[in-house]
């Protein structure tokens, strides 16, 4: 072989090469248009779908009347001042809780047990 053939041959191997590697790409790259376009495809018909629903769903909310009522009716509390009794505290407690419920101050003079007869003595 000759130095030309070789030069042509080598030549044509790196023209081959290119040309190969330039058509992987337009493969690839309609490969990529054709994911996309059926990408946008699904998307449209989604979008159609959804617009379809929204529609019907208007005309359905246009049909219907408002028929709501509010009523306003007032909150009655009533509140009962509660009055201890003795169930398990001493009298002296329930007279402290009775004055503190009622928001006056006890005498403390004032007991809620009489003394015991008899125990008083005068000199």
């Amino acid at each position: 072989m000759t130095r030309v053939q070789l030069a042509i041959g080598t030549g044509l191997l790196i023209v081959s090469v290119a040309v190969g590697w330039y058509s992987r790409g337009w493969l690839e790259d309609s490969q990529r248009l054709t994911a996309m376009q059926a990408a946008e495809a699904a998307i449209a018909a989604a979008m159609e779908r959804e617009s379809n629903i929204a529609r019907r769903v208007e005309e359905r909310l246009a049909e219907l009347q408002a028929s709501e009522r509010v009523i306003d009716r007032g909150i009655i509390r009533e509140v009962e001042k509660p009055v201890y009794r003795r169930v398990c505290l001493e009298p002296d407690a329930i007279r402290l809780l009775n004055h503190a419920a009622a928001g006056t101050i006890p005498d403390t003079a004032d007991t809620a047990d009489p003394l015991p007869v008899g125990t008083a003595t005068t000199d």
